[in-house]
């Protein structure tokens, strides 16, 4: 589970900031929060802001930094690791971007993190503790003049001069059959990154699920279940058994025949690509990394989630996560929205509410509004309409129109 992820210097993030996932001392929607070795952790977070203001800038900072994870081992080097830093300083331009994930991983508390810029790595460290209010141990540390290994890290051993200058000493490590390493860097490569307007390719997954995999037809199910309850206007859905034909159309999905009288007569089948919503064909292609997240408890981070969505139909995906009873192994969802009809108490507490606003240089800030101090220094209370005010401006992060 994500803890906390911090970057700087990348995009439109001059300095350093903080998304938390860890739940704070307020009250609301308590049996929400998901209790592990001693943390309480937030099942999902959202975020608001104006166009241009960073939301996706954050998003893309966790793709960047699993991508260059997840790559890492790839690469020759001479590739480059394609970082853009922020832009309008000068300062900043000619300085490595910074990236820090805090883990939560089989009761271990894993704080892994590196700056670089589009060339080399300058900076990677990783810590360990036990618990949340045990001693942090160093496992490794690295700067321009080497790598130091902790005594507790004895799989790092003897492979500080194996990493390249644009190459990660994790990845190394884990290229060697480091188990620290390994279970570290198949937690980050769990983290599924999307984006919520260009997910037509996510289609190709739904159907292998559905058709492939040893548990293909109790997956299948539960992909049935899932578009069931979100009444999307079609009984259940089937793929076809030519793959060509199925990227083709998704699938076909059922629908009942009626008579003048409104009953039921027979049944008929029609395209999804062809026939249905564009909400149904996204609720379709999102179908299988939602059940897949929820079902392993792994994060799951969206940019746009409420685009070509119903505000209900967002929500009921929200509640997925939230409740216990439908996410007991603490998957998270992170996303991106403008969507001002979720921004209410029922659905979120305010440590689950982030923006991003750009100050006067064009750098993002990022708060949450459990944190938000009001002019006089009072917090938000949880009996305001968060909706109202944030369209009035009170939190900040929106667009200001010139007349």
């Amino acid at each position: 589970m994500i803890i906390n992820f911090t970057v700087g210097n990348y995009h439109s993030f001059k300095d350093k900031k903080v998304l938390s996932m860890e739940a704070t001392a307020i009250k609301e929607l308590n049996e929400s929060i998901i209790k592990r070795d001693g943390y309480k952790l937030l099942p999902s977070a959202v975020i608001y802001g104006a166009n241009s203001s960073g939301k996706s800038n954050l998003l893309k900072a966790i793709g960047k930094f699993t991508e260059i994870i997840s790559t890492s081992s790839k690469l020759n080097s001479t590739d480059k690791l394609n970082i853009t830093p922020f832009l309008l300083n000068p300062h900043t331009a000619q300085t490595p971007s910074y990236f820090e994930i805090e883990l939560l991983i089989d009761k271990q508390i894993y704080t892994y993190g590196f700056t670089a810029d589009n060339q080399k790595v300058y900076e990677e460290w990783l810590y360990v503790k036990q618990g949340k209010n045990q001693k942090e141990i160093c496992l490794f540390g690295r700067v321009e003049e080497g790598i130091g290994i902790g005594d507790e890290y004895s799989e790092g051993a003897g492979l500080e001069e194996k990493v390249r200058d644009n190459g990660l000493f994790l990845s190394t490590v884990d290229s060697f059959n480091g188990e620290i390493a390994g279970n570290i860097i198949s937690s980050i490569n769990s983290i599924a990154i999307i984006s919520g307007i260009n997910h037509e390719s996510l289609s190709t997954f739904t159907n292998k699920l559905c058709t492939e995999a040893t548990f293909s037809l109790e997956f299948q199910q539960k992909v049935q279940d899932f578009l069931y309850s979100m009444n999307v206007g079609f009984s259940r859905f089937e793929i076809p058994k030519d793959k060509k034909l199925a990227e083709e159309i998704k699938a076909y999905t059922i629908h009942h025949l009626y008579n003048n009288e409104g009953e039921v007569i027979g049944e008929t089948r029609f395209s999804m690509k062809e026939h249905e919503s564009s909400g149904t064909n996204k609720l379709f292609d999102l179908a299988a990394l939602v059940i897949g997240q929820l079902d392993f408890g792994y994060p799951l981070i969206v940019d746009e989630l409420d685009s070509k969505l119903h505000p209900l139909l967002t929500q009921h995906i929200i509640k997925l996560f939230n409740n216990p009873a439908t996410n007991p192994k603490g998957a998270q969802l992170i996303f991106a929205t403008h969507d001002t009809n979720l921004l209410n108490v029922k659905t979120f507490r305010r440590d689950q509410i982030w923006f991003t606003e750009k100050d006067h240089s064009e750098a993002t800030d990022l708060y949450s509004l459990a944190e938000f101090r009001e002019p006089e220094g009072n917090k938000i209370r949880k009996d305001r309409s968060f909706e109202k005010d944030y369209i009035n401006g009170r939190y900040g992060a929106i667009p200001y129109i010139k007349d």
